[in-house]
């Protein structure tokens, strides 16, 4: 079917970033109890997976979680477009293609930021993807390779894929290097080069640029959005949480007040209930949950409630309460 999709860059006005191990469904639930408006990602699906394993356990979502993106990786566009198929199909508001994650494991399956080396390959799997799906088809993508700081090199690679149809660009503002760095020091020893996604947006003002990398404060985000289209956040929404409950209010005019932290962990206990009775660990559900009172008299209590291994065994929601109850006195 011919693709119908259309980019509006308000939807990427502020996001937060597909995390291995991190953004699975209990995260996106816990996140959207903090932020009405700010769009979630899956964490990355490899399209074999989707192919040739457990689609439900891979793709199921509370729709609650909406808008929630769909994060893809591969690089053969038949397998692609398959995938992004049953995305749209299980209701993903959007598919993104992975161009830069820079593990060597991914790279060994020929997918993340190696790609950025073939943009045409890349435009064919976007091309693959938008014909086969009406949701917008978006790139993540780093700014270099190695040592490659050449503004030309990401330049041609976005014009590439922009020709495919291709009209949302997430761009983590560092270069990836392929060998030598592990995935953790590929998000910290790369220099931030804010200016080269910056030029962007200038060359290509009819796409929508996202800002990805080292943000951690409302003051540079603030700043940002008035360059870029969108801003998406990594570490700092996940250790930091809390920080998710003042987008609505700074960055969309939602004139409702946030959810205080008591209510944010009220809230999670009919889930975790929901999610026990289904065979859930209620550890898989609360290790999303440890940051939430981060920086607050009380919160190593609070943490070391909810990941003490002995008292998660066996545990109920109560344990939320409990939680709860050593945490709020601290305030008060």
């Amino acid at each position: 079917m011919a693709a119908a999709n259309v980019d509006h860059p308000a939807s990427w006005r502020f996001c937060v970033a597909p995390m291995m191990d991190w953004t699975d469904r209990h995260c996106r639930y816990f996140h959207r109890r903090l932020s009405k408006h700010a769009r979630l990602y899956t964490e990355m699906i490899t399209a074999p997976a989707l192919e040739h394993g457990d689609v439900p356990r891979h793709l199921d979502f509370d729709p609650e979680e909406a808008p929630v993106a769909l994060q893809l990786g591969g690089s053969d566009p038949a397998g692609l477009a398959h995938a992004a198929r049953l995305g749209e199909r299980w209701g993903y508001d959007e598919v993104n293609l992975n161009c830069g994650c820079p593990s060597e494991r991914v790279q060994t399956g020929s997918f993340g930021a190696c790609l950025m080396a073939d943009p045409v390959l890349v435009a064919d799997c976007v091309k693959a993807m938008r014909d086969a799906v009406s949701v917008p088809v978006t790139v993540k993508h780093r700014i270099g390779l190695d040592a490659n700081d050449e503004y030309g090199f990401v330049r041609d690679f976005v014009g590439t894929v922009r020709d495919a149809g291709c009209g949302t660009f997430i761009v983590h503002a560092r270069n990836a290097v392929l060998k030598g760095l592990s995935p953790k020091e590929n998000r910290e020893v790369p220099p931030l080069r804010y200016e080269v996604v910056h030029r962007l947006k200038r060359d290509f003002p009819e796409t929508t640029i996202v800002l990805n990398g080292g943000l951690a404060d409302w003051r540079t985000i603030e700043s940002e959005l008035s360059v870029v289209d969108g801003v998406m956040l990594g570490r700092t929404a996940y250790h930091d949480p809390y920080f998710l409950a003042h987008a609505d209010a700074r960055l969309f005019g939602d004139e409702a007040p946030p959810r205080s932290r008591a209510e944010v962990l009220a809230a999670m206990v009919p889930y975790a209930a929901a999610q026990l009775a289904r065979g859930t660990p209620l550890r898989s559900i609360v290790r999303h949950m440890l940051g939430l009172y981060h920086g607050c008299s009380g919160g190593r209590r609070y943490r070391q409630v909810l990941s003490n291994a002995a008292r998660l065994k066996g545990a109920g929601p109560e344990l939320l309460r409990e939680a709860l109850a050593e945490v709020e006195p601290a305030l008060a």
